[in-house]
């Protein structure tokens, strides 16, 4: 079923935990799905069109929440994200390509027994070669069993856990390739507790799945974060980079730019958007060479990962983007397709994909 809307003037919603306003609308004229599936939104005088299907999570005014600009201080250039528009043609069946997908899961069993969620059907539907996944939760002595039942026909799964705080955190790779090396933790005994990084060795490069510390609250552990983990993860995937390419990618618990949260001004000292946490994000990943896949390839877009349980806010689009795939500048201009799934909800993060010719 297709929901159309023409909407003739722009809609930018504002939101607070407690209230939420938007800009009027002048005039709405409906029409049959027959007659035009498709819609067009004009946003702070930019347009681009969107597609709308009930069932999915619509808002109010018959779209899908992710495809309404929701921030505190949008800038004229800034357009909603929205995968269905917004992606390239897919590449030629005779183009040889990788395609991998990372999702901070939230708690695996919790997603497969408790949330109903089938990573069979995820499978089916998005056809991904490798998938990388973090706070998985899981402790060792489960590992064996969810291999088994997890997801068939893909052979090759590495997993990590933490071993000094039982069901949490957590990482692993589950992948159709079977990849030349395996490394679990960056090396460094006072860092590799939690089971935050599983690394394979491909042909062509490295990928690094990762669960980033978060600061937490009072931001307890932002002086570990930012003096220590980051600067360990920075230089292991330089050294890395000495061989061959690294992609680097999972919950990097950091809202990089303002126009990857919806209030910056309202979340300036919370973990995951200080100034602190930003410039280490810069310093240690971007300023090293090491390229932002969805930031390169939509510059403008406003597109979150990430929606607290609290307060609705997936339903009214009040997110942040802390999931990525960096990769090593050598390998950016092969990544055909960098995107976000926001119509997975089974998680308070959805997953991401990235597209990589080979």
């Amino acid at each position: 079923v297709v929901v159309e809307q023409k909407l003739e003037t722009s809609e930018v919603i504002s939101a607070t935990p407690s209230k939420r306003s938007r800009t009027k609308q002048k005039s709405i004229k409906g029409t049959t799905p027959e007659e035009n599936p498709v819609t067009t939104v004009k946003i702070n005088k930019t347009s681009h069109k969107k597609e709308t299907v009930a069932g999915l999570g619509l808002n109010v005014d018959g779209a899908e929440p992710w495809t309404v600009l929701v921030h505190k201080k949008p800038q004229a250039e800034w357009i909603p994200y929205n995968p269905k528009v917004m992606r390239p043609p897919p590449l030629s069946k005779d183009t040889r390509a990788l395609k991998i997908l990372s999702w901070n899961v939230n708690g695996l069993k919790a997603l497969v027994k408790n949330r109903g969620f089938s990573v069979h059907e995820l499978a089916q539907r998005e056809d991904f070669d490798v998938l990388c996944l973090q706070e998985t939760k899981i402790q060792e002595k489960d590992v064996d069993v969810i291999k088994e039942s997890l997801l068939e026909g893909y052979t090759n799964s590495f997993w990590t856990c933490s071993v000094s705080k039982l069901g949490y955190s957590g990482t692993a790779i589950i992948s159709r390739v079977k990849p030349l090396s395996i490394k679990y933790g960056l090396g460094v005994p006072d860092h590799d507790t939690e089971g935050r990084i599983v690394t394979v060795e491909f042909d062509d490069f490295y990928l690094l799945t990762a669960y980033v510390p978060n600061s937490g609250d009072g931001l307890k552990r932002l002086t570990y974060r930012v003096t220590e983990w980051d600067p360990c993860l920075g230089n292991y995937m330089k050294e890395l980079e000495k061989s061959k390419p690294v992609i680097l990618t999972g919950d990097l618990n950091c809202a990089h730019q303002e126009i990857d949260i919806h209030d910056p001004a309202g979340n300036s000292r919370s973990a995951g958007f200080t100034k602190e946490e930003r410039k280490s994000f810069e310093t240690n990943f971007l300023s090293k060479g090491f390229v932002d896949t969805f930031r390169k390839q939509h510059p403008d877009v406003v597109g979150y990962s990430y929606w607290g349980y609290r307060h609705n806010c997936r339903k009214t689009n009040r997110g942040w983007r802390l999931d990525y795939f960096l990769v090593s500048e050598s390998i950016a201009e092969r990544v055909h397709d960098s995107y976000i799934l926001p119509d997975v909800s089974a998680s308070d993060h959805s997953p991401l994909g990235l597209i990589l010719k080979l």
